[in-house]
């Protein structure tokens, strides 16, 4: 009984000293098991949960991104036009001049850096505000997402291949009926590289002396996000896959996250969201920096502006309305701080993924639209008050 007793203080001492972390995850959960309830086992479907990830991909993309925009202490307004027109601008360069897919992709990618190199260049050396220069971006990329569509309004998009990134998955290695195997491959493979990384970290902590988690508790934790784990890929794996917009998100995420986790960039990223002032004393250049994320950003935008077109099949006038608003809720209840240098990519995944799961749950319970509206906007509020309570008491 004591043993239990003394399991339960540790569990509950682990997550009140690590809430801002484990926080969002409790949430997603909590989240998840009201609307299975809810909708009679349908959210949690293969279906709902591949279509989920696919229709929401765009948003994914863009809140790794803007996790790194509000560490250094700014706001990017411009990002979902600018996503809109650059999906536009792929859909002309393939239907009427006829480039190949690759080539497409590769000049989109490189427009969407160079407009954020020119956001960052107007915060970082010119002085302007973030939210001025990219309201101005906003309002600038919306205008040339109408022109760019104006004589047809929407531009059908027919090229399987484009088309495939959004809507397509990755083939399967055996013909089964009802399992997708190479989901279930790749799932335990998940799980033990996760295992095997999580025991390098801790065996690294011991070796410079650093505080771990209790032995029990961190067997508890290895064995929860594992079953986490194969629970998400075995799920997948009952519909069709694993799809390319999930394969294109880990990607992201994967390069991101060792970008801020483990090189001299990342470091410095975060010095400046801590510190500004020191950083800039300590020898980061901290214009080199805004430049870097701003033009880190865009190019992110004109990647989910691709995804949007690419799931749509098409080019849109209203395509990029909003996005920005979603990727920055994304963030902030993912964990980033609202006054600069907290934040980790990974959350900002787990806040869109909860801020999907809203969505998704509230379209199949029947929720009117404008109340869904009234309930994302409250869960982001009670996102940065949590942020800023927590903050305080540390």
């Amino acid at each position: 009984m004591n043993i239990i007793k003394n399991y339960g203080k540790d569990l509950f001492s682990i997550l009140k000293e690590n809430v801002r972390e484990y926080g969002m995850y409790i949430a997603l959960l909590l989240i998840i098991t009201y609307f299975t309830i809810a909708s009679g086992g349908i959210f949690i479907s293969a279906r709902n949960i591949s279509n989920l990830l696919n229709q929401t991909g765009y948003i994914f993309i863009l809140a790794v991104g803007m996790t790194l925009i509000i560490v250094i202490r700014h706001i990017d307004l411009s990002v979902g036009y600018i996503a809109g027109f650059l999906g536009a601008l792929a859909a002309i360069f393939m239907t009427q001049h006829n480039i190949p897919v690759l080539i497409t992709i590769i000049i989109v990618l490189i427009i969407g850096l160079i407009i954020g190199l020119w956001n960052g260049f107007l915060v970082a050396y010119m002085g302007l505000p973030a939210f001025v220069a990219t309201l101005a971006g906003m309002l600038i990329f919306r205008g040339a997402l109408l022109l760019s569509t104006r004589a047809t309004g929407t531009i059908t998009i027919s090229n399987e291949a484009f088309n495939a990134i959004s809507n397509g998955y990755i083939p399967d290695v055996a013909n089964i009926e009802g399992v997708h195997l190479l989901t279930l491959i790749i799932g335990l493979l998940s799980v033990l590289i996760y295992v095997f990384s999580e025991m390098r970290k801790r065996k690294t902590l011991i070796k410079y002396k650093f505080e771990v988690m209790k032995k029990d508790m961190f067997i508890t934790k290895l064995i929860f996000i594992s079953l986490i784990i194969s629970l998400f890929f075995y799920t997948l794996s009952q519909y069709r896959g694993i799809s390319w917009t999930v394969v294109i998100i880990f990607i992201v995420v994967a390069i991101y996250s060792f970008i801020t986790n483990k090189t001299v960039l990342g470091r410095h990223i975060y010095a400046v969201g801590g510190n500004p002032e020191a950083a800039e004393l300590s020898g980061i250049s901290v214009k080199k920096i805004t430049l870097t994320v701003f033009g880190s950003m865009s190019m992110l935008a004109a990647l989910s502006g691709i995804l949007f077109a690419s799931r749509l099949q098409s080019a849109t006038t209203t395509a990029g309305q909003l996005f920005e608003l979603d990727a920055i809720a994304a963030a902030f209840v993912g964990g980033v701080s609202a006054s600069g240098g907290i934040g980790k990519v990974t959350g900002s995944i787990i806040g869109a993924l909860v801020m999907a799961s809203l969505s998704s749950g509230m379209n199949l319970l029947g929720v009117d639209v404008s109340i869904q509206y009234i309930i994302k906007g409250l869960v982001l509020v009670a996102a940065v008050v949590f942020d800023v309570r927590t903050r305080n008491k540390k």
